[in-house]
């Protein structure tokens, strides 16, 4: 499938008002994570997860309903309902809830016959299709519980893996300012200000922040590329995959003989700290910044990671094909 691209317009107003996320945005999460949920791959942390959410949801009863109910409204497609994902969650998953609850029906008429344009839904979502609102009260109860038994047992990885995304975003905007930021944000994205683009499901979409700002919002079930809201007019966010840790290297590890001892240390470091500056790599493995920066650049050339220069900092990043070498897995 031919990947598009999503575009991002900002004017001065908007770089101003560029927030991150303080929290776990747990609908967004829940939407990322049913995609997981529905297909394999993903590493052997989402396997993990998989196995245990799908024997704790059967377990509380709450399989078949989030297979007929959730799944079907939240499929791997171009486009789910963006009233599934409340800007006022990021308040909390309470507050998400009652604000899903209290979606006007004429919304959820239209989003739903928006998703009907790519998918066929049951007929068991026919009272949420008609926006009954007793059908959409239980569409929000159904969520969540579904965040409540699927993440509780993963809550303090998910707690840990934002949090550092969240503070090497915050280190860069403090320290360097927001286009700093902006520019290494993913490996998928790509600022050439005024615009930020990345890489997007099939198709071309712009969005003109218009003075509004955005709220970057990272997520740990997130896992390909990053993800916004479909109707212009609602508040900007985008949601985008946190990186993941490095597994720690076991007995007989192949990677030094394949790279190098220098050169693997010096990947792994960049997957550890989920971005890191070229001094940061040289402080951390021991290793002096020149030959720092060449192992970096040769690991670039390779594709294992993504560099992106700003005035006199080199920020790097762990790639798809970085993340596999370290897995052992081949990257989607």
């Amino acid at each position: 499938m031919t990947r598009g691209t999503l575009k991002i317009i900002f004017t001065g107003e908007d770089l101003a008002r560029v927030r991150i996320a303080s929290r776990v945005d747990e609908l967004w999460e829940m939407a990322m994570s049913l995609h997981v949920l529905q297909r394999p791959g993903g590493g052997q942390d989402m396997a993990a997860w998989r196995r245990r959410a799908r024997a704790d949801l059967s377990g509380s009863g709450l399989l078949r309903p989030v297979r007929e109910t959730l799944v079907p409204l939240m499929p791997i497609k171009a486009y789910f309902p963006d009233f599934l994902t409340p800007y006022e969650a990021q308040a909390g998953l309470r507050n998400g809830v009652e604000v899903l609850a209290d979606t006007p029906a004429v919304r959820v008429r239209h989003e739903i016959d928006r998703l009907r344009r790519h998918v066929s839904l049951p007929a068991a979502l026919d009272g949420l299709a008609r926006g009954h609102r007793r059908a959409l009260r239980h569409l929000a109860h159904l969520a969540g519980r579904y965040c409540e038994v699927a993440f509780d047992p993963h809550r303090a990885t998910m707690e840990r893996a934002l949090g550092r995304e969240r503070a090497r975003l915050t280190r860069l905007l403090t320290d360097q300012g927001v286009d700093a930021m902006l520019s290494a944000l993913t490996p998928s994205t790509r600022w050439r200000p005024p615009v930020l683009e990345t890489d997007y499901a099939p198709g071309r979409y712009e969005i003109h922040l218009g003075g509004r700002g955005l709220t970057l919002i990272p997520s740990y079930f997130c896992r390909c590329t990053p993800v916004a809201l479909a109707d212009p007019s609602l508040p900007p966010v985008l949601i985008f995959p946190a990186p993941r840790r490095a597994p720690e290297p076991g007995p007989g590890d192949p990677l030094p003989d394949l790279l190098g001892a220098n050169r693997a240390r010096i990947l792994r470091c960049v997957a550890a700290t989920t971005g890191c500056t070229t001094s940061e790599l040289a402080r951390r493995t021991g290793t002096s910044l020149s030959s720092a920066s060449a192992h970096a650049q040769v690991l670039h050339r390779a594709g294992l990671i993504a560099s992106t220069r700003h005035a006199n900092m080199v920020i790097h990043q762990l790639t798809h094909l970085g993340a596999g070498l370290l897995t052992g897995r081949t990257p989607s």
